[in-house]
């Protein structure tokens, strides 16, 4: 088979290529433009995590603090203009290059958007791990749990973790951190009486 120029047209192997290379553009944008970066099961486990947070949790509020985390931690993601792993992207947002983007960001947005809501049997908390450990970098997170409960028995909503999407777990199983309540470390920290937990 001949591989060259015939009446003008460019070789065969090259228009293939090129059709082939259109056909892959073609799905990666689609894909790109259809994903949400999480499936609606994964959004009925943490509702389902929620609700069994205790007896007193509105089935409701739980469903919408479900989706609202993971819809949240996805628009942030395009917010922040994640496109690389969490410690490459805190490098460029301490740089300048990038708008926000460091876990203390995402816990604070993530906090303030969950607060807005005014659940009535669910709490939002802050915490930070690592504040004592000199050769770790602090980490803070924002945590869910039933309303007038402690952090310790919530669900830690992390999406710094894997870059936009949303990590969650119990307190107590989520063996990577040492979550403390932010207002303890920075009591400690600056010498300050912690304010509500």
């Amino acid at each position: 088979m001949k591989r060259c120029k015939q009446d003008g047209q460019p070789p065969v192997h090259w228009q293939n290529l090129f059709h082939l290379c259109s056909a892959l553009l073609f799905l990666t944008l689609s894909a790109c433009a259809a994903s949400t970066g999480y499936q609606a099961e994964d959004t009925q486990r943490l509702a389902d995590a929620i609700r069994a947070l205790g007896p007193g949790v509105d089935p409701g509020e739980a469903d919408r603090a479900a989706r609202i985390s993971y819809s949240h931690a996805r628009e942030l993601a395009i917010a922040y203009e994640i496109s690389d792993p969490p410690l490459v992207h805190n490098t460029k947002v301490n740089m300048g290059l990038k708008p926000r983007g460091l876990c203390w960001h995402w816990a604070e947005d993530m906090q303030k958007r969950l607060d807005a809501e005014n659940f009535r049997t669910l709490d939002i908390h802050r915490a930070i791990a690592n504040a004592d450990n000199p050769l770790r970098i602090d980490h803070s997170t924002a945590l869910i749990s039933a309303r007038d409960q402690p952090m310790q028995s919530g669900i830690v909503l992390d999406p710094w973790r894997n870059g936009g999407r949303l990590f969650w777990a119990r307190v107590p199983e989520d063996t990577r951190y040492d979550w403390q309540p932010q207002s303890r470390i920075l009591a400690r920290r600056y010498g300050v009486t912690p304010v509500g937990e």
